[in-house]
């Protein structure tokens, strides 16, 4: 695994000195099934407990506590993680502090949105916004993205929309423009999930059903813009262009939220819209 450079290695190692310190504090001997022999000056478990737990030995262990510059392994890191009965996040950061790249969190299974989610959602309404999974699949979508975008009961995936759906195509203005940064955003998502068949299916059902995708796929052009504009050219709201926000759902790896903030203008035009719909269902 690839070392990443730091600015400042003494504060570096200074974090992680500390870090595993008082992880190791946090722990009694009877947490991880060892006796409790003999007294301890400080509370927690000793170096050594830690050392025989993770597989590793007592001076090594003691070199990388003391952040010493020594090599270490991701396999090691992980033993030191299950000693130490480190947390994802909490694993994460002890592979930055020892200097290498964290490894990519296993992507949660798609399952409905919380409640709190679908608040959020509905709360950004006439905003568009909706949630998607690490295959682009829609999980919620609230009413603004279907009637701003065109999307219907048929439409379960962002990027299969984007490239087969002909309402979706015609109301994006910058649709040709836009088409190269949404395979490349894919792409880099893709990659994330090298062993994953659900991507190979995808794709290649997209390879047959659109050569304006099979083109830009052989690209093999990459982007990963968190931000991205879309226009729309609506035939009753008019025309509209939002900046399109993506964020990750960090208690859910490989979900994203994306909401559309509307441009100046624009918000005016989709509020007017929008409860116009309301009445028409209303009445």
């Amino acid at each position: 695994m690839a070392s990443v450079s730091s600015p400042r290695p003494d504060r570096r190692r200074e974090e992680l000195r500390e870090f595993l310190r008082t992880r190791r504090a946090r722990l009694a001997p009877a947490d991880v099934g060892m006796p409790d022999v003999g007294r301890r000056r400080t509370p927690g478990l000793r170096r050594e407990e830690v050392a025989v737990l993770a597989g590793v030995g007592v001076s090594w262990y003691t070199w990388l506590e003391q952040g010493r510059d020594i090599k270490v392994s991701g396999d090691v890191l992980d033993a030191i993680s299950r000693a130490l009965r480190l947390g994802e996040a909490e694993r994460a950061h002890l592979y930055l502090l020892a200097g290498l790249n964290p490894p990519v969190a296993e992507a949660a299974p798609a399952i409905p949105v919380t409640p709190g989610l679908q608040r959020i959602l509905e709360a950004w309404s006439p905003r568009p916004g909706y949630v998607r999974d690490r295959y682009w699949n829609f999980l919620a979508i609230n009413d603004s993205a279907r009637e701003v975008f065109g999307y219907g009961d048929t439409d379960h995936n962002c990027l299969v929309s984007f490239f087969t759906n002909v309402r979706y195509r015609a109301l994006h203005a910058e649709w040709a423009a836009a088409a190269p940064g949404v395979v490349g955003r894919f792409r880099a998502d893709a990659a994330r999930y090298p062993d994953d068949p659900g991507f190979d299916r995808l794709i290649g059902d997209l390879l047959a059903a659109s050569p304006e995708f099979a083109e830009l796929w052989a690209r093999h052009e990459v982007g990963g813009e968190s931000q991205v504009r879309k226009a729309i050219r609506h035939p009753e709201a008019g025309d509209l262009v939002f900046e399109s926000t993506l964020l990750p759902l960090p208690d859910r790896p490989g979900h994203n939220l994306i909401l559309h903030n509307p441009l100046p203008g624009t918000l005016e035009r989709l509020e007017r819209h929008m409860a116009s719909i309301s009445l028409s269902r209303a009445s």
